[in-house]
């Protein structure tokens, strides 16, 4: 059995604040015996209209995270960073960057997921509407990390409301699910624990949805409650109050066979048209 820690963070827009707060967060993880710990979406600066500066210190910020699971000899999912260039190395010409969740290993940077899905939509709440594609291009690749302790399947977010992301996760490998998430306070509450769970039960693995909570500036709020659910759906643990901290699970790759095993739904799934 593994144990395994997802975050709940009220970032700002003070990057070392935010260090430390991340750096005291692994030593808790560390301390309950977890080998993984998966952090938020824009957990190491969440400021709006700032994504190109802090995508410029990407390199930087991305070494003081492999510095951190170096030290701390775990493995990090670095929530979200926006990055100037694609995988391949080019640079987004257009002034968008990319929304990038890396896993890191106690000795490197293991994989990198560009988050596919991008959150244009209308909300009822003080912002009103939101348009990532005016900021960010949109990645094309799925990617699995593979761990010692099972293989990882990277989404952010968004990711969540599209089942075929998932699907096709656990059609790569995937054992485990990280979600690193900024819910807006209206929508989280309507659906994310329901997506975590959905999530969980299609793909019949571990879901760990690491998220912002709280107040971003003056109009944003994010909706929090930090949680992780099992490979039949259903919840391990759950954040009720505000602020950073973190929940530590089990997860059982035996176990997770035997569920498989017990309900066969990738062979049995049928592909249909739309």
């Amino acid at each position: 059995m593994t144990l395994l820690s997802a975050v709940q963070m009220n970032s700002q827009n003070d990057i070392d604040a935010n260090f430390i707060v991340i750096e005291s967060l692994i030593q808790q993880s560390k301390a309950n015996g977890a080998e993984l710990i998966v952090f938020p979406e824009n957990f190491v600066c969440f400021a709006a209209g700032k994504q190109r500066e802090t995508a410029a210190q990407f390199e930087d910020i991305q070494k003081r995270l492999e510095k951190l699971a170096h030290q701390y000899q775990t493995w990090i999912v670095a929530g979200t960073l926006p990055c100037p260039f694609r995988p391949d190395g080019s640079v987004i010409k257009d002034g968008r960057v990319r929304t990038v969740s890396l896993c890191i290993s106690p000795e490197r940077t293991e994989a990198r997921y560009d988050k596919i899905h991008l959150f244009d939509v209308q909300v009822g709440d003080a912002v009103g509407g939101y348009q990532e594609s005016k900021f960010f291009e949109p990645g094309t690749d799925v990617v699995v990390a593979k761990t010692p302790f099972g293989d990882i399947g990277l989404m952010v977010c968004y990711d969540l409301r599209f089942p075929e992301l998932a699907l096709t996760l656990r059609a790569k490998g995937a054992n485990i699910l990280t979600a690193p998430a900024a819910f807006t306070y209206t929508t989280g509450q309507m659906h994310w624990q329901l997506l975590l769970q959905a999530r969980a039960m299609d793909s019949q693995c571990t879901v760990l949805g690491a998220a912002q909570q709280g107040w971003h500036g003056e109009k944003r709020q994010t909706w929090g409650h930090t949680a992780a659910t099992n490979s039949r759906g259903q919840v391990l643990d759950l954040i009720h109050t505000q602020g950073a901290q973190l929940i530590t699970v089990p997860f059982d790759l035996a176990e997770q066979a035997h569920i498989r095993e017990s309900m066969p739904l990738m062979q049995h799934r049928k592909l249909m048209q739309f």
